[in-house]
């Protein structure tokens, strides 16, 4: 295989797996946008993040995945005196995962990924016409 077809393709690869990475992260964000401390006054879940990062050290070229980080923004309050979870206020904290931008976040990665996979289905159309003219 010519070295700049397997380059592309190692490329759009590392790109298929971070994509993969931030899509399950969000997932689990989208899965947790309710729920609540198991203790009265406890944290809820907490909203999680994937980081990359380019990685161009020579030979290997393509995305990394540099950590899942949690998100420090403020948790948002419900005033609920009832609730199992409710300070001695009488708020429950509640995640804090927004679904409008977790949805986002998801379409976003769905497109990146869907544009790494037509890259590899390119390269690898590329490779089979090469294949056919040599034959």
């Amino acid at each position: 295989m010519p070295a700049d077809l397997d380059r592309s393709l190692a490329i759009s690869a590392s790109g298929l797996r971070a994509q993969s990475v931030r899509m399950r992260v969000v997932a689990e964000n989208l899965a947790n946008a309710d729920s609540v401390a198991d203790t009265p006054g406890g944290d809820p879940y907490r909203r999680r993040v994937a980081s990359f990062r380019a990685a161009l050290d020579g030979a290997e070229t393509g995305v990394e995945v540099t950590g899942i980080a949690r998100d420090q923004s403020d948790f948002r309050l419900s005033y609920q005196p009832g609730h199992p979870a409710a300070d001695a206020a009488g708020y429950v904290r509640l995640p804090n995962v927004n679904s409008l931008i977790e949805s986002a976040d998801m379409k976003a990665a769905q497109r990146s990924y869907e544009a790494n996979l037509g890259a590899i289905q390119a390269a690898r159309a590329m490779l089979a016409r090469t294949v056919d003219l040599l034959k």
